[in-house]
């Protein structure tokens, strides 16, 4: 039943900004992929771990590299106060990606949330 309460978050949604907590269930639960959009420098200054790093600005020619993701669930992180995940959504979607979500708050959220970073 617990388990059950846990995914239903998971369950209703299909896109959209989720928080930390629905972020760490999609990743645990649905196997989802980390997209990280900024840019070089930013995710080398720290990062989710197993995170992808595809700079928003060159995601449209990167594509061919998460073709294989299409059917998982994608969480698009961004830094705080400059959103650039929703360009980078909607070319995922008009891609015909099933599943794009934005960590709401960034990855400063995900600092806040004391949740693991890693840096190169």
């Amino acid at each position: 039943m617990s388990g059950g309460m846990l995914l239903w978050p998971l369950l209703r949604r299909s896109g959209g900004e989720v928080d930390t907590l629905v972020a760490v269930q999609m990743i645990n639960y649905k196997d989802a992929v980390v997209l990280d959009v900024r840019e070089g420098s930013e995710y080398a200054a720290g990062h989710v771990p197993n995170s992808r790093h595809i700079p928003a600005d060159k995601l449209e020619e990167r594509l061919h590299e998460l073709e294989k993701f299409k059917d998982k669930p994608i969480i698009l992180i961004h830094r705080s106060g400059v959103n650039t995940t929703g360009k980078a959504g909607a070319i995922l979607r008009k891609q015909a990606f099933a599943h794009v979500h934005d960590l709401q708050g960034g990855i400063d959220a995900w600092r806040q949330a004391n949740l693991p970073i890693v840096k190169k």
